[in-house]
């Protein structure tokens, strides 16, 4: 690969702690440093002051004239002031809260400022500021790249036209040119040095157009190739099991299995009894009934005398699965549960268990997949919440075994469109029917204005022996976003309720607070439970009956549907109180839909009519890739990965093709992922 691929130290001569620098960011080769691209940009381009006629926000390049003029105020505010020459007329410029920049701005001295300018006044109110040192640019947009250090930015951009600059470089591009003359992309060189030097916003849209074709059509060569390698792949071991004697295991149990459950179980068995192994997805909607379709399976293995492992994103959930299981399974299925809390002795009894053979089935959260577990026959894998682990922990937990089968369940509705495109490795089953019986949960809208008449009701639902959540979107306060934050709603909730047990859970809490406070709303020790989202997956509490969200709007239709499925789960009639009052007509629809829909597949195909695919999920809680340049918000983004889709499976089909040349950049590009991608074309 040249020079692209060859240590930055070995071609450009850079200091040692700015290499220290580059390496915290993972930026070690040329190629490491032409793909880390911008954030986002600054717009320092000027404007001749004679054509402002009111008040803009525009940059200026100038000279300072005179010291600045310091100023202090009560509460740490402060104000420094100074002239500037730009181009011949003098205008006063002021910082707010910068006293640091006093030392800088000597007389002489050549400065760059945007920010708010009222030509009447002819004062500049300065938002941003780059000294000559930093690099001046007044006819492009300016690169921000994050980097960690003050003046960082500047000499990593000085280092990318450096690089750029060199005779010898070559930028291999993983897009057949074929492809790339067909959907009028970009060279990938042409657009990676746009991208770090863009000269207006037009340039910038077809250079992150091309990156974003790049992402998605690796994203599903990467995905299909995972399937051919699978489906190549024999199974280790059989599994011996008759299907008609495992199904009578569930006509003891105290329900009947829904239609959609014994079709998912049908399907999960023709995986276990077929030649290749299992990987399959298990989509279904809050209460579906997933862990009973699991626990069918999880017999059938052990039926046949192998072992099967349940790992779980949170200890809680790990014992809720526990009871689950033992209320399902025969008594003679040895289960174990195994979390960071098992008390060292019986730690080592279910080690030796599992190593031997004596124990069945382990249930744990990452525990499962220390090298201290060895199991003495691993059959059958479960993931629950696949989207709370990483590919390398679920790989983990699967090399415990010799090629064991896999079965990810997620209660994150998902359009079935997308799921395909975007878990092309995976076969899905989808449960979409409800269990009989479950009541639903009443969906009522009010505003912000009545929040105190929501916090009444809580509290008549608390005097009837009930248990109750409110959400917020927000841990604290923020300057950008105007939602209620936990932390006040923490305190509004107490003073308005001062007999009443109140808890608080966010996120930056400790893994040890977390887990107690949900313990004690799970065992009946707190009445409310203020939360952020983290609430969403997991744990079972018959008794809770009301869940209140403040900000409603915020929120993804699916995510709100998984926060109404934490109540509704026991014999008592519950209730989802959205709080909100949205701005648009768009956000009024959505909160409409939610009230009258309860199927989650139903919610999740209406909010990716609405809102296109990239807001049905909340953040970081579906499992979805994580693309840079590629949002998943418009039903554009969504047909190029519908393309690509397509031009992957093309290409993949045609052996001719990666015996050439041309195909050297993309055979890289696979190998970092997939291990075994080499065998589709050796």
């Amino acid at each position: 690969m040249g020079l692209f691929s060859a240590p930055l130290p070995e071609v450009v001569s850079l200091p040692k702690s700015r290499q220290d620098v580059l390496a915290e960011v993972g930026i070690r080769t040329v190629g490491d440093a032409l793909l880390f691209v911008p954030r986002r940009y600054e717009d320092f381009r000027a404007k001749p002051l004679e054509e402002v006629r009111v008040p803009e926000t525009l940059s200026v390049v100038g000279v300072v004239q005179a010291h600045p003029k310091f100023s202090r105020f009560r509460g740490n505010f402060s104000r420094l002031a100074t002239t500037l020459d730009v181009g011949g007329r003098t205008i006063t410029v002021v910082w707010f809260n910068q006293p640091y920049l006093r030392e800088r701005l000597i007389p002489g001295a050549r400065v760059q400022v945007a920010g708010r300018y009222d030509p009447k006044s002819r004062q500049l109110v300065a938002q941003k500021t780059r000294f000559s040192a930093e690099g001046i640019a007044t006819e492009s947009l300016t690169p921000v790249y994050g980097l960690p250090g003050r003046g960082a930015d500047a000499w990593f951009s000085e280092l990318i036209r450096l690089l750029f600059s060199l005779p010898d470089l070559e930028i291999p591009d993983p897009i057949p040119a074929a492809l790339r003359e067909k959907y009028r992309l970009l060279p990938r060189g042409e657009a990676l040095r746009t991208l770090h030097f863009p000269q207006d916003e037009r340039e910038l849209f077809w250079a992150k157009r091309r990156m974003a074709f790049e992402e998605v059509f690796l994203y599903q060569l990467k995905v299909l190739a995972a399937r051919n390698v699978r489906v190549r792949t024999r199974r280790v071991r059989e599994h011996r099991f008759r299907p008609e004697e495992v199904l009578e295991l569930a006509s003891r149990w105290p329900f009947t299995l829904t239609g959609a459950q014994r079709r998912a179980i049908q399907e999960i068995f023709a995986d276990l009894l077929g030649p290749y192994p299992m990987n399959r997805l298990l989509q279904g909607d809050v209460g579906s009934g997933k862990t009973a379709v699991a626990a069918l399976a999880i017999y059938a293995v052990v039926r046949g005398g192998r072992q099967a492992a349940l790992m779980a994103p949170t200890e809680i959930l790990a014992e809720q699965h526990v009871r689950t299981l033992r209320g399902l399974l025969p008594e003679d299925v040895p289960i174990a549960l195994l979390t960071g809390r098992t008390p060292r002795r019986e730690r080592e009894e279910i080690l030796y268990g599992l190593a031997q053979g004596t124990i069945s089935v382990a249930v744990g959260t990452h525990a499962l997949i220390t090298e201290h577990v060895r199991f003495a026959d691993l059959g059958f894998v479960v993931v629950d919440e696949q989207h709370r682990f990483g590919v390398v922990q679920r790989r983990l937990l699967a090399q415990k075994g010799d090629v064991p089968d896999l079965l990810s369940m997620s209660a994150t509705p998902i359009p079935r469109t997308l799921a395909l495109l975007l878990y092309g490795d995976l076969d899905v089953s989808v449960l979409d029917e409800m269990p009989p019986g479950r009541t639903p949960v009443e969906t009522h809208w009010t505003t912000p204005e009545r929040f105190a008449d929501v916090l009444t009701f809580v509290d008549g639902q608390i005097e009837r022996g009930r248990q109750a959540y409110v959400i917020a979107p927000l841990i604290e306060a923020s300057d950008k976003l105007e939602y209620q934050n936990v932390v006040d709603l923490y305190d509004r909730v107490r003073n308005f309720l001062p007999r009443r047990r109140v808890g608080l859970l966010h996120g930056r809490l400790s893994g040890r607070e977390k887990d107690r406070v949900m313990r004690a709303f799970v065992a009946g020790e707190l009445d409310v439970l203020v939360s952020t989202t983290v609430v969403e997956v997991g744990v079972d509490v018959p008794n809770a009956t009301v869940m209140v969200i403040y900000d409603a709007d915020r929120f993804g239709l699916a995510q709100l549907h998984q926060l109404r499925g934490r109540v509704g789960r026991g014999s008592h009639k519950s209730y989802c109180i959205l709080v909100a009052d949205p701005r648009t007509e768009l956000g009024r629809k959505r909160l409409q839909v939610f009230r009258e829909l309860t199927d989650g597949f139903q919610i999740a195909e209406k909010d990716f009519e609405l809102r296109g695919p990239g807001d049905l999920f909340g953040t970081k809680q579906s499992g979805l890739p994580e693309f840079r340049f590629t949002q998943l918000d418009s039903p554009r983004e969504l047909r190029m990965l519908q393309i690509a889709h397509e031009e992957a499976e093309r290409l993949l089909a045609d052996s001719a093709f990666w015996e050439t040349e041309e195909a050297v950049p993309l055979r890289e590009a696979l190998a970092g992922v997939h291990e075994e991608a080499g065998q589709l074309w050796d």
